[in-house]
Order: C-alpha cells, then structure tokens, then sequence
C-alpha cells in the first residue's frame, strides 16, 4: 500500500500542513523540521501525485456554498479560509444560492481556473456537477451533503442525532405539541433532522402529526409566516423546533408579533450555533454543530487527496450537542 501524506505526517511527528508547505515549499518551517519531513518522505519512499503536481498551478482551492448570507456558510466559510491558509492555499468563495444551474456555472469557472480541489457544501440533489469536477480529475470533498454514490470523502454532522436531541429536549419540558419548521425536506441533511424529530416523539409515545410540519422554508420571513400560520390554527403548538438559526429567529419575530411570549407561551429551539443565538432575543437555544473540526477536516481531507489521491475514501460523522439558552423553558 502506497504510503500517504498522513503517513508521513505521523511518522515526522508533524501536522499535515507542515508536510504540505515543504511539498511546495511554502511557509515559513524551521530547517530542522524540513529536513526531517524529507527524510522521512525518502525513508517511506513517498511520492506525491504526478497528476495532482501538473495540475497544481495556482494553489487555489474552491468552496462552493448555498448562501453566503448565511451565518451558518459565513462561519463555516470562514474556517476553511483560515485552514487552507495554513496549507499554503488560498481559497475561491462561490456562492450558489442552491440554484442548479449556478452550480454548474461555477463548476465550469473553476474548471477553468484549474484549481486543485474543491470543497462541495451545497444542498441539491443532482450530482451532475461534482462527476464533472471528478471526470476532469479535480479532487472533491463533500460538506454537509451525502452522496452514497460517488467515491468522495465528506465531512458530515450527525443530523438524525440533531434532530433528536432537539425534541428530546423539548419533550423533557413537557411539551407534547411540537412543530417543526424545515428548509426543503427532500434534501438528506433536512430528511435526517426530521426523521430524528420523529423518532424522538416515537420513543415519547406522541404521535407524529404532518400538520405540524411546515417545509420548504428558506428565510427568516418564511420562518416568521410559517410561525404566524401554526399559532393561529385551531390547535396551535406549545414548542417550535426550527431547522436553521435562520428559521428560528423568523420563529421568534413571528411569536413576537402575535404577542405570543417566548419561552413562556411557545418554547423555540434551532439548529447551527452561530453568532446569531446569542444576540438574539431571548437568546436561543440550539444544536451545535462543530464549525471549526467540521471546517479543518474538510480541509484536511481535501489537501491530502490534493497531495495523493486514494481509492479509499473516508465519510467523517461529527456530533452536535445541544446548547441550552434562554427560549425553551417547562410548559
């Protein structure tokens, strides 16, 4: 079995970013320690990957997210520029709005651009876009979207547990009327949350009631209407469980303008942990996902493909954790 860049990494006693800055030589690495890396490079009999070497002409890689304007994407964005930093990288923003055929426009930019790899975040179901980048040879690593049918490394958040843990959560307070408000329930990350959300309310012996479940919301108006149209049905819901921080603070505006008092009269509860929870009010509580590890493993995974491609390739699983804050209380 060829040797990798995380072997050699482990073997040197260094990090894989210090192993790609000599393989480029780029970054500013103590002499000592460049000796060492080639050394054991030598002793392992290491070679990076020719087809990735011709191709590397700009060091550059691409993330492709759904919308920078979320908070969520900002972060995450965020901590993948300064991880491909320490690689010696720099790194191409492409914002797709989920629109299929911006996708495939960005794709083809970065075609062009001859980047060495790219990261893929976005939420569409077609894969048309990522065989393209795998067919001209470009190396793919997925984030926050599982696609089983194509051999690419993902870094995914366990979503079924999210789902969960946020009812779970809810149901602990006592509350038996829990809606939920997703984004569209056809993409596998919304799929998993609500599947959780269902097994949670199974596991409480409540019934599982497809009125309260409110789909293809996008933004915090929609999250707001979606809101306003649950608590003036004629069994409103005591709990809201919102997919995105995003549908959360719509939540919460939307409660606020019916005079509907938030944790005391409707408990609110999101998915992310971004800035937005804790400036909003009340501040929210929510499912965290690892931003920073979920940013440097993409990363990581993407420059060692860059560095040598493998034909095993690895599917990450992250946890969330819930964090309580201050709108969900007893019913």
């Amino acid at each position: 079995m060829k040797p990798t860049i995380y072997d050699v990494a482990n073997e040197a006693g260094v990090s894989i970013s210090t192993v790609s800055k000599v393989l480029n030589n780029t970054g500013s690495i103590a002499e000592k320690t460049r000796k060492r890396v080639r050394e054991t490079m030598r002793e392992l009999n290491y070679q990076p990957s020719v087809v990735a070497s011709v191709k590397k002409r700009i060091q550059t890689i691409g993330l492709l997210i759904p919308n920078i304007a979320n908070p969520f994407m900002a972060e995450i964005a965020r901590g993948i520029e300064n991880h491909v930093k320490q690689y010696g990288f720099s790194l191409m923003i492409c914002s797709t709005d989920n629109n299929l055929k911006n996708e495939i426009e960005y794709i083809s930019i970065l075609k062009q651009k001859y980047v060495d790899g790219v990261i893929i975040a976005t939420g569409l179901k077609e894969n048309k876009a990522i065989k393209e980048l795998l067919k001209a040879e470009i190396p793919v690593t997925l984030l926050s979207r599982d696609v089983s049918s194509l051999a690419v490394d993902t870094v995914l958040v366990d979503d079924f547990l999210g789902g969960y843990q946020a009812t779970e959560h809810l149901i602990s307070l006592g509350h038996e009327k829990i809606a939920i408000i997703t984004e569209d329930i056809n993409f596998p990350t919304i799929q998993a949350r609500v599947e959780g959300y269902k097994k949670a309310l199974e596991e409480a012996g409540l019934e599982y009631d497809e009125s309260l479940v409110f789909s293809n919301n996008i933004s915090v108006d929609e999250g707001n209407q979606s809101t306003r149209e649950l608590l003036t049905s004629t069994s409103p819901p005591t709990a809201i469980f919102a997919s995105t921080e995003f549908l959360a603070i719509g939540a919460i505006q939307g409660a606020r303008e019916l005079a509907v008092k938030v944790p005391e009269e409707l408990s609110i509860i999101g998915f992310d942990n971004t800035v937005l929870s804790t400036i909003c009010d009340p501040p929210l509580t929510t499912i965290a996902q690892p931003i920073q590890e979920m940013s440097e493993k993409v990363v990581e995974l993407l420059v060692a493909e860059i560095e040598n491609p493998k034909e095993t390739k690895q599917r990450v699983v992250l946890s969330p954790r819930l964090v309580v804050r201050k709108s969900t209380s007893h019913i």
